[in-house]
């Protein structure tokens, strides 16, 4: 099965921060020109996502369309 088939809230909550962050860029560069866009596609919580991440020190930035480090 592949991420893409299988990718939900549950699993995202689950991930390994690193995985979950080189993940969501990618999808972010490569298909989605904004964080909603993505979440609505897959059904994410957004607060959730932007949370999990910004507990490891990483934000979304908009204006690039990439989690970084502030």
């Amino acid at each position: 099965m592949s991420i893409e088939t299988n990718f939900n809230q549950d699993l995202i909550m689950e991930m390994d921060p690193f995985i979950l962050l080189s993940t969501i860029n990618t999808k972010l560069r490569n298909d989605f020109s904004s964080l909603p866009a993505l979440c609505e596609r897959y059904d994410l919580n957004q607060s959730e996502l932007m949370a999990k991440l910004g507990e490891f020190g990483y934000e979304y930035i908009g204006e690039i369309n990439q989690f970084r480090m502030p």
